[in-house]
């Protein structure tokens, strides 16, 4: 099953780096994913090259979506939200920080649910649904990894919310 980020013109990559660095490091699937297949100009300056255009996606084989905040006009897009509609429909894993959290919301995910729109929480976790402001990156990563099953066990979920939460050195 394949991780996708939905990388766009303007989205802010830093609030996805650690929640990519921790699917790379336990081996996931990840796929950058743009509009168009397009490599994209990140709100930071970075150039990105992507594997596939949405439009590409085979749905059945997304295991979560991952939309990062940014200019989110660039991919508040009726293909985008109908995506979203139908990973969420079929219990997929989505999450949104920033302003990813608006195109869930314009998607009608978000809906009964709490998220970060409806709740004053840095991170919110709502059945296959996360949400988190865009200085909780770090909760975000987190909270993905928890929901996808990515920590060994309880020991290393707490050394990683030391070290990345907290910087705690590790000895």
């Amino acid at each position: 099953m394949k991780d996708v980020f939905l990388v766009y013109d303007t989205c802010c990559f830093y609030e996805i780096v650690i929640l990519n660095y921790f699917m790379s490091f336990t081996k996931c699937d990840v796929v950058l994913c743009s509009l168009d297949g397009k490599p994209i100009r990140t709100m930071e300056g970075y150039s990105v090259n992507v594997d596939v255009a949405l439009s590409q996606m085979d749905l059945s084989e997304v295991r979560s979506f991952v939309v990062p905040g940014g200019n989110i006009k660039n991919a508040d897009l009726p293909e985008v939200r109908r995506i979203l509609q139908e990973l969420s429909q079929s219990g997929r894993l989505i999450a949104g920080i920033c302003a990813g959290v608006d195109l869930l919301d314009d998607a009608g995910i978000l809906c009964g649910i709490r998220s970060t729109h409806s709740t004053e929480e840095i991170a919110v976790k709502d059945g296959n649904i996360i949400t988190a402001r865009a200085n909780g990156y770090v909760d975000f990563a987190i909270e993905v990894a928890k929901a996808l099953d990515l920590f060994e066990d309880e020991a290393d979920l707490q050394e990683t919310i030391d070290f990345w939460k907290y910087h705690k050195s590790m000895e």
